[in-house]
Order: structure tokens, then sequence, then C-alpha cells
């Protein structure tokens, strides 16, 4: 989706551009081979992506501005820069994993690949936070349900979450094959890889479990709201946001938050469109009065950028003005 989203973000030479998820930098990149004398701010909780931004800093003397944080962080780190409230041209947010965490196994959000359950974006800046195997290995029955159902949209999330508890009684869960397994285990051998994706690919069946396992760790639907409101406020009168997103949760949440719904409310274990706020805000040109859509539709991935990029074809782009 990186064409799209360039073209919807019309960045203009002196701009200044945020890019709330550096991950390996691709949309950076291109953006500062792009345009002329732009100036990127490089947001990423993940200390490894801010490595990254850094040696791309160093590359691009007084182009890059690499910022270690949350979306929830992001207004004071903008303070500290004495970055003022809507003075930012352009915001691009690719809401998820990255690929880059996907692919170091050490990571544990993969489970094509073995490794410690762990899933923490933020790796070990919080050395107190819960990884993956806290919350399998602590968390009764119900509560592993309740996470898989909200934030997996797991059907069969009872029946995971009672195999969880068994096993977990023989042997610790600690690696991401194991906890695979485990799921795979309460499963007919015949409808392991019964679920499709785009592609009409077979899925395993644990994929919806890692799912809702890396929400939960991350607290990612509170944090992709955060980021939504520091795009509000950081955005300039006119100024333009993209945002991607890859499953139903964070996109239903994008939607409402830019209709101007009202999600102060949002309950961060059971986020789903029968509990969304209903209350809004006056709508104009079928936006809110915050943001003016720049296509009435969603944005999908074209079939050819699908079979490139297979990890993209559930991406959805949305792109707004700032009022």
């Amino acid at each position: 989706m990186l064409k799209e989203m360039l073209h919807y973000l019309d960045i203009q030479p002196g701009q200044v551009v945020l890019d709330m998820t550096f991950g390996g930098g691709g949309h950076s990149k291109a953006i500062l081979n792009m345009v002329p004398e732009v100036t990127v701010l490089a947001l990423d909780r993940d200390p490894t992506a801010i490595s990254l931004a850094q040696q791309l800093a160093k590359e691009h003397s007084g182009r890059v501005k690499p910022l270690l944080g949350r979306f929830s962080e992001l207004e004071a780190l903008l303070s500290n820069m004495n970055i003022k409230p809507g003075s930012i041209d352009a915001v691009l947010l690719d809401a998820g994993c990255s690929s880059m965490q996907m692919d170091q196994a050490e990571r544990g959000f993969a489970l094509s690949k073995d490794g410690p359950l762990d899933m923490r974006m933020d790796g070990e800046r919080y050395p107190d936070m819960p990884c993956a195997a806290d919350v399998v290995n602590t968390l009764d029955q119900q509560a592993l349900a309740s996470i898989l159902t909200a934030y997996g949209e797991e059907r069969h999330a009872r029946k995971i979450a009672s195999a969880i508890v068994e096993a977990r009684r023989v042997n610790p869960i600690t690696r991401t094959q194991q906890l695979a397994s485990v799921v795979a285990g309460s499963f007919p051998s015949s409808v392991l890889y019964a679920r499709k994706d785009r592609l009409q690919r077979s899925a395993h069946v644990a994929t919806k479990t890692f799912q809702a396992l890396r929400i939960f760790v991350n607290d990612e639907l509170n944090e992709l709201l955060a980021g939504l409101r520091a795009a509000q406020a950081t955005l300039r009168p006119g100024g333009r946001l993209c945002v991607i997103t890859f499953h139903s949760l964070e996109d239903r949440l994008v939607k409402h938050f830019l209709q101007g719904e009202d999600l102060s409310n949002l309950d961060q274990y059971h986020f789903s469109p029968r509990k969304q706020g209903n209350k809004k805000v006056e709508k104009r040109d079928g936006g809110s009065v915050y943001w003016l859509p720049l296509r009435k539709k969603v944005i999908k991935p074209e079939n050819d950028n699908v079979k490139e990029n297979p990890r993209g074809r559930s991406a959805k782009l949305r792109a707004v003005l700032r009022r």
C-alpha cells in the first residue's frame, strides 16, 4: 500500500511528516527519497526499530528525528522537542505488528517460527511488563477465553482456553510452537488448516489465538485510539492522515474515530461492533467536524500487490484531511 499511501499524503518539499510506526523504515525511506528537504519524525515503541531510525538519521543529516515511545507518549515526546500542537503536515500510522518483528523468532510473534513466547513490542524497555507466556500460564480459563473472543474474534475460544489450561498443568507453555501445538491439539486434524486467507491459502487454527495474545499484551487497541487522538492534536488544518490496518478490530476503531464517534468509554477487553459508543459529533461531507475523507471507501491492495506482499493481503487504508 506504499504507493497509495504516498499518493494520499501528498507530501510537499520542506514539510514535516510524522511516521508513527517506523518499524523497518520502509515508509520513511520512501518519503525521504521522494520528497526533497522533508523532515521525518520517526516514532516507534520498539528499541530495535529506533536503532534503525538512528542509522537512517545519520544517512540523512538533520532530516530524521527518532522518537522512542508509544502512541500514548507521543504528545509528551513532541513537547520535549518544542513541536507545537497543530504544526505537523502529514501523519502516517501503520497499525499492528511490523514485518521486522514477525521475522525475528526471538520476539515470539510468529507461530511459524519457534521462539520464546514473548510478543512485547517494547522489547525489554519495561522488564515488569507481562509477556504472552505470563498470560497463558497465569490467567484462568474464563479470562483466557475472554481475551481470545475479544481480540481474536475466535469462535472456539472456550475450547482453546480449556486446552491451554490442561496443557500448562503438565508443563508451562513458554515457546511459540508449543502454544501452536496446544491450540492445534484441541481441533480434529482435518480442520487444522481449514481456514483460508484472501489468497485462499490455508491458515493455521492458532492464528487468531496469536493475534489475540499480541493485542492484549501490548494493549494495542487503547494505544491505537491514543495514536489517533495524538494525530488529531498534532496535525495542522489541511494536514493529511493515512492509517493502515490489518484486521477488523483495528479498522472498526479507526473508521468510527474518523466518523466522530465518542470512544471515550472504549472497553479494552470487549471492543466489538455491538460495544462501540453511539454518541457522535456533528458530521460534514461524510466525515466529522475534525476530518474530511479523501476517498469515500476504504482502500484495499490490488491483487498484484497481494501476490508480491502476501502479508499485506488484509490491509485497509483510510485517508483523511484535517479540517
